[in-house]
């Protein structure tokens, strides 16, 4: 027999509609009580999860000393300090990873809530601004005195109590969805992330890495990898990350430009009206359903002004993962037999990732195609055969060093402007 889903009795649903006022009343943009909630159930399945194998766990640790010592000899950035690994469940991952990701979620909320918000001018007779709440509720019955209902004599003066809460109620399921939404996908991404860099997205501060070794052990023998090759590989990919993405300088200008891109997220009310039209307000499944496939509806929401920052954001993430992918290569191809065919597994798995993998990065602006991936490798390799390997550190020594997006397009012209001098040169 299958086990229920997250609407049947004994899921997180189940929770919900037993406290639900007390989770329609929750303060802030996001209901993370919620939200755990559903990244636990999505990264479990609603099954109980084993703890991660001790062995595993003292052979992850091993190998990340070795990454640590190649990676560093590869980039020209030796450590600062000993990075230490902590090795994880999905549901931890998914945890630890929401609390992570807390600030970007909450601004994102907010300005969705910003934008769905309801001036008290409109209430009378108004669901949304412009129309009443037939339009939200479409066939279902409204009670006597409700905006959009009938009076007991005919007429349309709403009741204040009930009439406020419907108007509102955008307002009022907002962080209980968004809480539903971002719980979901970050659970479904946890069921596949290895470790905490799936996402080339910066974490806070410090020397602690994530590794999910039970989803790297099922890779392996799912691709018939070795199974220390593909541990291997993950700390090489989670270290080359790290080198950068930990840099303060670097973590600071990816936050910026991030929260700058969910920040600007205003979905249209007109939008918003067709997707809620004729639904049962008390029905979460169906309001939950009504949003459609996460991603596609990141696509159909985003504005102008969030296709501008995109240019700067994407641009650097190319740069960062290009400079990855060839340090990588550097330090992997002397240290793992399968090498070749294990990167090529794991990339074809980066760029034909799952629903929940490409949703949270829409969200945050930092999916990368097949095609951003090859413009970074395309500005490093560039960069390596006009000035040697040696010139790749300068690009994160500095805030002024980093290169812009028509840079990205031009290694010469990045060259030019930080003065490097090109071997042969005077």
């Amino acid at each position: 027999m299958s086990s229920p889903g997250p609407f049947g009795g004994g899921g997180p649903f189940g929770d919900i509609v037993r406290n639900l006022a007390r989770l329609f009343s929750t303060p802030g943009p996001v209901n993370w009580e919620v939200a755990q909630q559903f990244a636990q159930w999505a990264a479990t399945g609603g099954q109980p999860e084993p703890n991660v194998d001790p062995l595993a766990r003292v052979r992850m640790e091993e190998l990340l000393r070795v990454a640590e010592i190649r990676l560093g000899d590869a980039s020209g950035f030796p450590g600062d300090s000993v990075l230490s690994l902590r090795c994880v469940t999905p549901s931890e991952w998914a945890g630890r990873t929401l609390e992570a990701w807390r600030p970007l979620l909450e601004r994102l909320a907010a300005a969705a809530a910003e934008t769905m918000a309801i001036p008290p001018g409109d209430l009378p007779g108004s669901g949304f601004p412009g129309g009443d709440l037939s339009g939200l509720f479409g066939g279902m019955t409204l009670p006597p005195g409700v905006a959009g209902g009938s009076g007991p004599e005919g007429g349309d003066e709403p009741a204040d109590p009930l009439s406020s809460m419907l108007s509102n109620l955008p307002r009022m399921i907002g962080p209980l969805l968004f809480g539903m939404q971002s719980g979901s996908t970050v659970g479904e991404l946890a069921r596949r992330a290895m470790g905490q860099y799936d996402l080339p997205m910066p974490r806070p501060a410090g020397a602690e890495l994530l590794a999910v070794p039970a989803t790297i052990t099922s890779f392996a023998s799912e691709w018939s990898l070795p199974v220390d090759d593909v541990r291997l590989w993950v700390c090489l990919r989670e270290v080359a990350h790290h080198t950068v993405l930990a840099r303060p300088h670097v973590r600071e200008r990816l936050d910026a430009l991030i929260g700058d891109y969910v920040g600007a997220f205003k979905p249209e009310t007109d939008f918003l009206e067709q997707r809620l039209a004729g639904l049962d307000p008390t029905d979460l499944g169906a309001l939950q359903s009504a949003l459609g496939d996460p991603a596609s509806l990141l696509d159909e929401m985003q504005n102008d002004a969030q296709r501008r920052l995109l240019v700067p954001l994407r641009a650097l993430l190319s740069v960062v993962t290009g400079w990855v992918d060839h340090v990588m290569d550097r330090a992997g191809r002397q240290l793992i037999d399968s090498y070749g065919p294990l990167t090529e597994a794991l990339h074809r798995r980066r760029l034909d990732d799952h629903r929940g993998a490409r949703a949270l990065a829409q969200m945050f602006g930092v999916e990368l195609d097949a095609e951003s991936v090859e413009r970074g490798q395309r500005f490093v390799a560039g960069v390596v055969e006009r000035a040697g390997e040696d010139a790749l550190p300068r690009l994160w020594r500095s805030p002024v060093d980093l290169p812009t997006p028509a840079e990205v397009d031009a290694p010469g012209l990045w060259l030019a402007r930080i003065e490097l001098e090109l071997p042969g040169g005077d």
